[in-house]
């Protein structure tokens, strides 16, 4: 996982509440074990007539929005079943963030897990955003996750709220296990100086 540094980049706005993992990704790709091949599974039957051709008015096929890399989003992004494909195949896409109004619990945590940055805006900030993008689809924001902050085309700086943990992991380019491991001398310096001072007994009563 690459450490997330502070990046400018275009937005693609899907301003559409309840968006759920089954939409996210549908279920026919839940057999993989990475990211590779999720990326045209993304958003697959709003993206796609039955016949495989795109649909040429949503957002991910306009011109405009190739090469986005932060997707703005409706309230409750991520809800539904649990499932590590979702953030997965947005990262595949391209997408290194997710700003909306609301986070899935599940969706949130398996997304700081692999590296994509959920960014929680209040509702006036995220509207400015989606009339933004409907203004000039070229539209650029930058995300600062040392700071906090998501800066809009006005200067406008908007804080959004990240678990300290994950965000030191993000910055660092390393996930749960990279940081446990990244602590095993501490782990045994401390356990080779307090070991033998633990002795702990129980005892059973009736």
């Amino acid at each position: 996982m690459n450490p997330i540094k502070p990046f400018t980049a275009r937005i693609a706005a899907l301003p559409v509440e309840n968006i759920d993992t089954d939409q996210i990704i549908p279920a026919a790709y839940l057999k993989v074990t990475n990211k590779d091949g999720l990326a045209e599974g993304l958003f697959k039957a709003w993206r796609y007539n039955a016949d495989g051709t795109p649909k040429p008015e949503f957002v991910l096929n306009r011109p405009e929005a190739q090469g986005a890399e932060i997707l703005v989003a409706g309230n409750n992004f991520g809800c539904g079943s649990s499932r590590e494909h979702a953030p997965w195949a947005l990262q595949g896409y391209g997408f290194k963030a997710v700003i909306s109004t609301y986070f899935a619990d599940i969706f949130r945590s398996n997304s700081l897990k692999v590296g994509l940055l959920p960014v929680q805006v209040d509702e006036e900030t995220l509207h400015q955003l989606f009339s933004l993008f409907e203004e000039d689809p070229t539209t650029t924001v930058a995300i600062d996750l040392a700071a906090q902050t998501v800066t809009l085309p006005d200067g406008r700086a908007v804080s959004f709220p990240i678990d300290p943990f994950a965000k030191h992991c993000l910055l660092n380019g390393v996930d749960q296990m990279g940081f446990l491991l990244a602590e095993d001398p501490a782990i045994g310096a401390y356990e080779t100086a307090n070991g033998d001072r633990v002795n702990t007994t129980f005892v059973l009563t009736d």
